[in-house]
């Protein structure tokens, strides 16, 4: 069976570093950051696989056709169960001459000019690529692109791409550990997860270029580019009968361009004397005045790279930002300037689709991330996550802490030697882009070893040179310990209170995680109660306030920002949830949220989030959320009510939490529930009334919310966009103690993707799905939600 890939050709992952390229069959680079021609649609997914479902003759008219992403079976919000994705898959795609017509001026697949490959970003966990019977070889992980070259191998008539998918628990990072995915904390559905793309380049063209900024903050500042050359050259028979390859003679061109606008240009000349790889250096030099990349100014360039020489023109345009990251001693440093770091830790698995989510729903996430809950930075946890997601991150100036697939298990010399090209591949993925200023090159909260540390840390040099190294560890020393930036994951907390250990002396010190979820307790659900999940808000807040009041903290990220898929954790599991999100799974802002949130300057939005239900109901306190009740906010001045009378000034706490940039309110909020009496919260900006906040007790004006991420969506099969519906009361805020379901309905050119009908009882009168659009079909959906006690609620949606 193949599958396993022990016998095969190793696919070596797109964009390679020259360098450190294997010597394999039909394996190339690809350009960076071009991703080729979608090829998401017409896939034939078989199921498990069996003997011969590889061969071009098999019959597969009993195949489902599916559109990438993709997971190899259905699943729900929760309750996930690994046995049902660890298996052998089989997936499938007729190439016709009219698809591959679409990226060449070929009429005939087999008279393609030039070179043709199929580029993959992800697929969960190793995949064995075959053409036409033929096998190009194997990948081994889930996380990292690879191409295979089609090149010689296709035929004038239908040509049979297969790919077999091995999903079973591998000794592939992060797995191999004995026990099974309950060793790592999170779960990791199989199948073609990531985007496909198909290629076809000259003979000579450029696998990759490498832009790097240099002297930044200086007036001589220059960017460096490598270009990396791929060539296969024709061959010549000698009068000697020997074979021989005619060298060619290429000009490389590139240009520093804002927007149109052309700042600066240099080329120069190469002799390609045989097949294979070289890598062209040129300097943009004397670069002027430039916008730095930051959060508040992320300003994005262009470097347009061309290589011409007699048989073909190929052109690459890479993305690039001009910006200083350093870790100090005393803080982070970006752009010359001390800059608290804040933000949040990120899984990229979803509801339903686990890690299959299309680019719009990634980018969303960057967009919560960076809009809602006010994150300058994101770490993603624990493996490099999709390149649609650091898109929007490099647009939106989200930073990021990007790491290899790992978590706290470190396995034999093969396993390691994974891990090694993990991190060789990470950095050439993503290493022009100014969101990632730290790379991770040990594993996620292992113990010390370093031999293998030092050589990961040292690809990382080797190939980028621009970023620090670092990795998360739970020891407070630096014995054994060589990375630049100290990482430590300090959950010092308790009794609802939140600690930190002070920084490590002497170097870089980052609080990497904190917070959690509460030990011993599945928190942070929408059924526990009111007062559990204001002890999230309570926490995070502690914890960056101690991270803000010290210099030598360079930051805190959060643990976390969204709920995921996990069977680590023991009772802290539920419905195989782990649920420490600050949003859920649906990324509904939990009350823990509203911290977060209330981060943000009062000119962009005023916020007054109270962290409590304004509930009387019979799982709720009788007499109101009483003392100590938290208020996230912006603003100076809140003046309460309740039942129209005043109850209480509020203003924020900098005693406790001066060193936040806005410090929330707490307040005694003790009522008598008699009457159920209406909350009002104005809030003042000075002696200026900028917001109003109203809460109804009473439960007769409840309804359901149902809501849409995005009012239109395109008609390529792939693309989606999230539906969320809530129990609410007359102002929109959430109810707690919900029971029954929620029946969905889709009408227009679309599918629902989710649990219908929704249990919304058991999760806790909050709920979500998604809308996906089917292959070239357009116009208007609507999407109905009702429930028996709540009523009924809709949306539309555009299909283009």
């Amino acid at each position: 069976m193949l599958g396993g890939g022990a016998a095969l050709a190793y696919l070596v992952s797109r964009r390679q570093a020259p360098a450190r390229a294997a010597t394999v069959n039909t394996v190339v680079t690809a350009p960076q950051p071009a991703r080729g021609y979608a090829f998401n649609q017409g896939w034939l997914f078989g199921g498990q696989y069996a003997e011969g479902a590889a061969d071009p003759g098999y019959d597969d008219s009993g195949f489902a056709q599916v559109t990438l992403p993709h997971t190899v079976i259905p699943l729900s919000w929760g309750n996930w169960d690994n046995t049902g994705w660890e298996n052998v898959w089989i997936y499938r795609k007729h190439l016709t001459s009219a698809e591959l017509g679409a990226t060449s001026d070929a009429s005939d697949a087999s008279d393609a000019s030039g070179r043709v490959f199929v580029d993959f970003d992800g697929v969960m966990t190793n995949a064995t690529v075959i053409i036409n019977g033929t096998v190009l070889g194997t990948h081994q992980g889930g996380y990292l692109p690879f191409s295979a070259e089609l090149t010689g191998h296709l035929t004038g008539g239908d040509n049979v791409l297969a790919v077999i998918v091995d999903a079973r628990w591998l000794a592939v990072p992060p797995g191999g550990a004995a026990g099974g995915a309950i060793t790592v904390d999170y779960l990791q559905p199989g199948g073609i997860y990531r985007d496909v793309a198909l290629r076809v380049v000259p003979d000579i063209f450029l696998a990759d270029v490498f832009a790097r900024p240099d002297n930044v903050l200086s007036a001589n500042r220059s960017v460096i580019v490598q270009a990396t050359i791929d060539a296969v050259l024709p061959s010549q028979v000698t009068t000697t009968s020997q074979t021989s390859q005619t060298s060619q003679t290429a000009q490389i061109s590139t240009e520093l361009l804002d927007g149109a606008r052309k700042i600066a240009a240099t080329s120069t000349s190469a002799t390609i004397a045989a097949t294979g790889t070289q890598v062209v250096t040129l300097i943009l030099p004397q670069i002027g005045e430039v916008t730095y990349w930051s959060p508040q100014t992320p300003k994005l360039y262009t470097v347009r790279t061309s290589l011409t020489y007699p048989g073909g023109t190929h052109t690459v345009s890479t993305r690039i930002g001009f910006r200083d990251a350093r870790f100090e001693l005393d803080g982070f440093y970006l752009n010359g300037e001390r800059f608290e770091i804040f933000g949040l830790n990120r899984h990229q698995l979803f509801p339903y689709t686990g890690m299959a989510a299309p680019a719009r729903l990634q980018r969303r996430d960057a967009e919560i991330l960076k809009y809602e809950l006010n994150c300058n930075m994101v770490r993603c946890s624990h493996y490099p996550q999709s390149p649609h997601f650091l898109d929007a991150c490099d647009e939106l100036g989200l930073m990021v802490w990007e790491e290899p697939p790992g978590w706290g298990y470190v396995g034999d010399q093969a396993w390691q030697e994974i891990v090694v090209q993990n991190v060789n591949d990470m950095v050439v993925r993503d290493r022009n882009r100014p969101s990632v200023i730290v790379w991770a090159t040990r594993l996620n909260e292992t113990a010390n070893y370093p031999a293998l540390y030092a050589q990961t840390r040292q690809v990382a040099y080797d190939l980028d040179g621009t970023r620090p190294t670092t990795g998360a560890v739970t020891f407070h020393d630096t014995a054994g310990w060589a990375e630049d930036v100290f990482s430590y994951d300090d959950y010092h907390s308790s009794n609802g209170s939140a600690a930190l250990l002070p920084p490590v002396p002497g170097v870089p010190y980052f609080v990497s995680e904190s917070v959690g979820a509460l030990d011993g307790s599945p928190t942070y659900r929408w059924i526990d109660t009111g007062a559990t999940l204001a002890i999230q808000a309570l926490m995070h807040a502690q914890a960056h306030g101690i991270a803000q009041s010290q210099a030598g903290y360079a930051g805190l990220l959060g643990w976390a920002g969204i709920d995921y898929a996990s069977y680590n954790g023991g009772d802290r599991i539920w419905q195989t949830l782990k649920t420490p999100g600050v949003i859920d799974t649906f990324r509904v802002p939990k009350p823990g949220a509203a911290f977060y949130q209330s981060q943000v300057d009062p000119s962009v939005r005023p916020v007054i989030l109270p962290v409590f239900f304004w509930d009387f109901g019979p799982g709720s306190p009788p007499d109101g959320p009483g003392p100590g009740s938290m208020i996230a906010t912006n603003l100076d001045r809140l003046e309460i009510y309740a039942g129209g009378q005043h109850l209480a000034t509020g203003t924020p706490d900098t005693q406790d939490f001066g060193a936040l940039a806005h410090p929330p309110v707490f307040t005694d909020l003790t009522v008598s529930g008699a009457g159920l009496p209406e909350l009002r919260i104005d809030g003042y900006l000075g002696d200026r009334k900028v917001a109003t906040v109203r809460m109804a007790a009473d439960p007769s004006g409840d309804q359901l919310a149902l809501t849409a991420d995005h009012t239109s969506i395109e008609a390529d099969g792939s693309d989606a966009t999230r539906i969320t519906f809530r129990a609410v009361d007359a102002y929109g805020n959430q109810r707690p103690d919900t029971t029954g379901e929620v029946a969905l309905s889709v009408t227009g050119p679309a599918v629902l993707v989710g649990d219908n009908p929704f249990p919304f009882g058991t999760y806790g009168g909050v709920g979500g799905a998604f809308v996906r659009s089917i292959p070239d079909r357009t116009g208007l959906v609507r999407v109905t939600a009702e429930h028996p006690d709540l009523g009924r609620a809709s949306v539309r949606i555009l299909v283009i």
